[in-house]
């Protein structure tokens, strides 16, 4: 009996991660072997050796150091000693506040140009201007207005949340197909019950295309912004992990940056699945 093709990719999938883990494994092995061996033997065999450990953990350091972290994943020892749960949450909120605030404001301008071509090149000169600078080179000029590093890493990811999506929507609503449009002029519909009854369904799968990307784009840009402003947040982990040498903790910090992210994306991505081909 043949086996099914998601069968045969998860199979694939698992076959790939061994052998990931066992290459990570003998790599960080043969290192430390290197280092811990004489240096006359090591200059036999044409190698440099260095007395001490491999600087790289390998999976099996990591894996202890994952379930040493997990096991209190939400305490709090003061403000630079925080379970790796407590800055993950602090991220996730920043994450979504600004995030928020982005749907709010893009939606409904996007919407605006979308539906009317005077608007779109009255605006189009600014969006071309300020669409291409970094989110970060933001950050100073937020600190300075704002004097709070916590809001003034939701203004960033506001910022760089923003885009994607006013330009899906605005492109969404542009491309509704005009006959619908005019068949809903028609039968006098208003504008307002036109926007939410024929333009909203029919853009909504490129709105939250663009609501999936500016996801994505947050994700990344919050680990940057907390690393530079500091205090909480698994940014502010990654790096004060780094300061204190601890590479297995920031290792660990890095998948779960991954899979937070992951579980960000699948959510929109279930949401465009459910609007583009409704059950």
């Amino acid at each position: 009996m043949p086996f099914s093709p998601r069968f045969r990719a998860t199979m694939m999938t698992v076959l790939l991660f061994m052998m990931f883990l066992g290459a990570w494994h003998f790599a960080t092995r043969s290192t430390t072997r290197v280092a811990t061996m004489s240096p006359e033997y090591a200059k036999l065999m044409g190698l440099t050796a260095t007395q001490g450990k491999s600087a790289m953990p390998g999976p099996g350091e990591v894996a202890e150091k994952l379930a040493e972290l997990l096991r209190r994943p939400f305490y709090s020892n003061g403000s630079n000693d925080r379970g790796i749960g407590i800055q993950l949450a602090y991220s996730v909120a920043r994450v979504g506040t600004g995030y928020l605030l982005a749907v709010v404001v893009a939606v409904p301008l996007g919407f605006l140009i979308g539906m009317s071509p005077l608007i779109y090149r009255a605006l189009n000169p600014f969006i071309q201007i300020l669409k291409p600078i970094s989110p970060l080179a933001w950050m100073p000029l937020a600190l300075y207005t704002i004097k709070d590093s916590s809001l003034s890493a939701i203004f960033v990811i506001f910022i760089c949340s923003l885009w994607p999506m006013l330009l899906n929507t605005a492109f969404g609503v542009a491309s509704v197909r005009k006959e619908w449009v005019n068949v809903a002029r028609t039968l006098e519909v208003g504008g307002m019950r036109r926007a939410f009854t024929v333009i909203l369904p029919a853009a909504a799968p490129t709105i939250l295309t663009g609501m999936r990307i500016s996801i994505g784009i947050a994700w990344l840009v919050i680990v940057a912004a907390e690393m530079l402003v500091g205090g909480t947040g698994i940014g502010y982990f990654v790096w004060n992990e780094w300061n204190n040498l601890s590479i297995s903790s920031v290792i660990v910090a890095v998948l779960m940056i991954g899979t937070v992210g992951m579980i960000l994306d699948q959510i929109l991505s279930r949401l465009t699945t459910l609007v583009t081909f409704p059950e």
